[in-house]
């Protein structure tokens, strides 16, 4: 690779700076060590029932584990396939309304703490259905019971013949340890982090990163690798070259037009990891502040969004949603089958007639916040540029990532733009995004339906459980068509494209196993250094 003044000058700087976040410029790669750099200032949770931003799932996921699981690389696609993991069989009974599980024995927990048990189980889906993120979801678990050491019996209020996908799988139904979190305390369990997974965590630093090594005492195949170190490098120069350099074996990739073309021109070498469709990102227009909250307002915004042009800018990563999902999920939901008035063609004709008709002739301004990571940042500036041309005037203030999060949460601003993976279980956004029971709330405690659908306005809601309690597949499917008609008719939430989670490595690096799909994390207990 051909270096010119430039590159040795930045790399000289990275160097500096990656120097300063504890990784040493010279042989940084050691074969018994993964070094993933991801775009983020710091880890704020090592609790994956509490956890918010995306770069600290990425430890948790080597830590921590789940009773099943899909396989390496992918998502389910049925209940079949699924594996065990903490838990060696399940069954469901009849109504889908009890799920009996039966744990792997002998599992043990990191640091001494014994052996995993149905105690633990219980304790770790008690906890997240009355604290953390994921309270919406565990909403419907009525009750979980120990039967004995090695059996937990989950009692929903609600059928859900999906309860693997929906439930089990999740952040927050990590099985910690009731011991350790009694003992380590709910506030320091945020920074600390029992688990059963192979890798245990050996240092938690909230300025670099998080610091772990193989679990000797693991239940299943061991870690190839001796140790990981997840680091957190959130200035995309430093990231990029750190990589380039050999400092770092992966990195987060920027999600930005021409980024993936820009690196493998550097290196021809590096290897690319994409999972499809990856994130799902949303806008969510606060219903709560005007000139929002009146309809034609929103369907002025829906009319000035070329939504097609924001995924094609952000190719090869880029995918189109209609509605709220890709076309190749269960719903299969094509453009072509919505009703004339609810595909909003791009017209910023439109948009400024609809916008007079709502009593703003010379348009709108406002602000909005955003994060400086690329995924977002690009997106919004592409969007920004559409706005304008439609008479919608958007004063973007860009700011720290972690903190643009926290605002978001306690309702801080008019049009926040979200970023999350999904399974092909159409519901899962729909609980998350647009369920009343998970609004906004100003003090942070609630959840992630930022522009408070169902709330400032009727919602979806009865749809939503409808769906939720159906125990034929084709009923399901058809009730979670009912609601992407009905959330295009009120639009408080706009789906602008999917962008495939990228991981970028160094090509000694082999994972075993392809990612094809899957959440924005994965395991890297079987990867190798060639």
């Amino acid at each position: 690779m051909a270096m010119n003044r430039r590159d040795f000058m930045s790399i000289a700087a990275a160097g500096t700076a990656l120097t300063t976040l504890g990784i040493p410029t010279s042989h940084a790669q050691g074969d018994d060590t993964i070094r993933i750099a991801l775009a983020a200032g710091g880890p704020r949770h090592s609790d994956p029932n509490l956890t918010t931003q995306g770069p600290d799932n990425w430890a948790i996921e080597q830590i921590y584990e789940q009773l099943a699981r899909p396989d390496d690389g992918r998502f389910a696609l049925a209940p079949a396939e699924y594996l065990p993991v903490l838990a060696t069989e399940w069954s469901m009974s009849d109504d889908a309304k009890t799920w009996t599980f039966k744990l792997r024995e002998g599992v043990q927990f990191h640091r001494g703490y014994g052996e995993m048990t149905s105690e633990d189980v219980v304790f770790t889906y008690l906890k997240a259905k009355e604290i953390g993120t994921g309270r919406v979801i565990m909403a419907n678990v009525a009750d979980a019971v120990a039967n004995g050491l090695y059996e937990v019996v989950f009692t929903l209020n609600a059928p859900d013949v999906n309860f693997l996908g929906t439930t089990v799988f999740s952040l927050n139904t990590n099985i910690i340890s009731k011991k350790a979190y009694e003992e380590i305390g709910a506030e320091a369990f945020t920074t600390d982090a029992v688990g059963t997974g192979p890798y245990e965590l050996v240092r938690y630093d909230s300025e670099s990163g998080t610091y772990l090594k193989r679990f000797e005492d693991y239940w299943g195949e061991g870690a190839k690798i001796g140790n990981i170190e997840c680091l957190y490098i959130a200035d995309t120069t430093a990231r990029t070259l750190a990589l380039v350099s050999g400092q770092v074996d992966m990195i987060e990739a920027v999600r930005a037009p021409g980024w993936i073309d820009s690196i493998l021109q550097r290196d021809p070498s590096m290897q690319v990891d994409m999972t499809v469709p990856g994130s799902f990102n949303t806008l969510h227009i606060n219903l709560n502040r005007a000139p929002f909250d009146n309809l034609k307002v929103r369907q002025a915004l829906m009319h000035a969004i070329d939504r097609a042009a924001v995924s094609q800018a952000l190719a090869p990563m880029g995918g189109l949603l209609v509605g709220l999902q890709p076309d190749f999920f269960p719903l299969g939901l094509r453009t072509e089958d919505l009703p004339e008035d609810l595909r909003y063609t791009y017209s910023p004709e439109r948009s400024r007639e609809l916008l007079a008709e709502a009593g703003f002739p010379d348009g709108v301004s406002f602000d909005s916040l955003c994060s400086q990571r690329e995924d977002y940042s690009s997106t919004m500036l592409i969007v920004q540029e559409q706005l304008r041309l439609a008479g919608f005037n958007m004063n973007l203030i860009i700011g720290d990532h972690t903190a643009y999060h926290a605002d978001n949460r306690s309702d801080k601003n008019t049009l926040a733009m979200h970023a999350s993976s999904y399974p092909p279980i159409p519901t899962q956004i729909y609980i998350q995004q647009l369920y009343s029971k998970a609004e906004v709330k100003a003090d942070g405690s609630g959840g992630g339906n930022y522009s408070h659908y169902g709330v400032a306005v009727p919602g979806v809601d009865e749809l939503i459980e409808k769906a939720l309690s159906a125990t034929n597949y084709d009923e399901y499917v058809e009730l979670c068509r009912q609601v992407e008609l009905q959330v295009l008719r009120d639009l408080p939430l706009i789906g602008l494209s999917t962008l495939s989670y990228t991981i970028v490595r160094n090509p000694r690096l082999d994972l075993g196993y392809e990612v094809k799909s899957g959440y924005a994390r994965w395991r890297l207990h079987r990867a190798t250094k060639a």
